[in-house]
């Protein structure tokens, strides 16, 4: 399982966030729910992740 892909964070990525004006990138739940409050950005679970959901 991949880390989250935000700078200093070791926690299990769990959602990948689709940014339109960026690259997809795989994040932990925690930056998920405060990234995904943008507009145009969608979250989706990734698949085997659900143990990592907080």
């Amino acid at each position: 399982m991949d880390s989250c892909a935000e700078e200093g964070c070791d926690e299990p990525a769990a959602v990948r966030l689709h940014v339109p004006w960026a690259e997809d990138r795989n994040v932990c739940t925690g930056h998920g729910r405060a990234l995904v409050q943008r507009d145009g950005v969608v979250a989706e679970p990734l698949e085997g992740a659900e143990d990592h959901w907080r």
